[in-house]
């Protein structure tokens, strides 16, 4: 299985992060009556839908591509952080 959560319980505006890959998908779903949103990264949607549906069932609303354009083989998940200024 190659699914990664990248951000857990986030906002659903980090979909709109040009600087992912573009395997990201953003993961909506509920717990007791509230949205949640998931940034995943996965090479397949059904690893999304079959690791979501196990946990969430019916609570699982939908999950979406992003707006993420890098090169997945090339990303790394501290990218901003890892640039320093010389």
């Amino acid at each position: 299985m190659s699914l990664k959560i990248i951000h857990e319980d986030c906002s659903a505006e980090l979909a709109n992060d040009r600087s992912f890959p573009c395997t990201t998908f953003l993961v909506e779903y509920f717990v007791d009556g509230e949205l949640h949103y998931d940034l995943v990264i996965s090479d397949k949607r059904t690893e999304i839908f079959d690791y979501y549906w196990d946990l969430y069932k019916t609570d699982l609303l939908t999950f979406k591509q992003t707006e993420g354009r890098a090169n997945p083989k090339q990303w790394t998940p501290n990218e901003k952080q890892n640039k320093t200024k010389k």
